[in-house]
């Protein structure tokens, strides 16, 4: 895959722009990531290319200054309620504008599921599936639930969603921490799809 379709270079220069912005550690989740999306792609009949560029660039804002995202809410003019929250949230939903400016990358539907990775929606894309399920289930995660979170992703994208976003749930509301308004309404609206056993 060159991912030539939607930028004006290919992937070894997008693999040497994500080494620029992030660790190595980072580096080698997002490579994780965009071989999980490959993977679901296949598994549930969508474009590769776009899965595997969309997971590839997921996080390309993650590392990013907290100064640099609100200054970007401003300048795009988003809801001042973003600035409530922090890089968890910022790095979906206001790194796709850094990554617009600076990656070219104008498919609408890679971008909405790279603004959705965190915090899912009530009603997501396949492609929005893909994303969200691959960052969790990637490679080089390690944590308790991820086996079974893998098992569930080769059965149902729908019942991965509810599972990964159930456990979002229970682990911040273990910690104590304000839950996204958005991961509430992903959580009600998938969480039914883990009844079907």
């Amino acid at each position: 895959m060159t991912y030539e379709k939607y930028l004006d270079f290919d992937r070894n220069e997008l693999l040497e722009k994500l080494q620029a912005v992030m660790s190595q550690k980072r580096y080698n989740h997002v490579l994780g990531v965009e071989k999980a999306a490959v993977r679901l792609a296949g598994l549930y009949h969508f474009d590769k290319e776009k899965a595997g560029l969309a997971g590839l660039v997921h996080d390309y804002a993650k590392e990013v200054s907290d100064q640099e995202f609100l200054d970007l809410i401003d300048r795009y003019h988003l809801d001042p309620e973003l600035k409530n929250w922090g890089n968890e949230i910022w790095h979906g939903a206001v790194g796709i504008y850094k990554i617009r400016e600076e990656l070219g990358l104008t498919d609408e539907e890679i971008l909405h599921s790279i603004a959705v990775h965190t915090v899912g929606s009530a009603a997501m894309t396949k492609l929005d599936k893909i994303v969200y399920v691959a960052d969790y289930i990637e490679q080089n995660r390690h944590f308790p639930g991820v086996e079974a979170a893998r098992e569930i992703a080769e059965q149902s994208l729908d019942k991965a969603v509810a599972y990964e976003t159930a456990h979002t749930v229970a682990h911040l509301a273990g910690k104590g921490v304000k839950i996204y308004p958005q991961t509430i309404e992903t959580y009600n609206a998938y969480i039914d799809y883990l009844k079907n056993d």
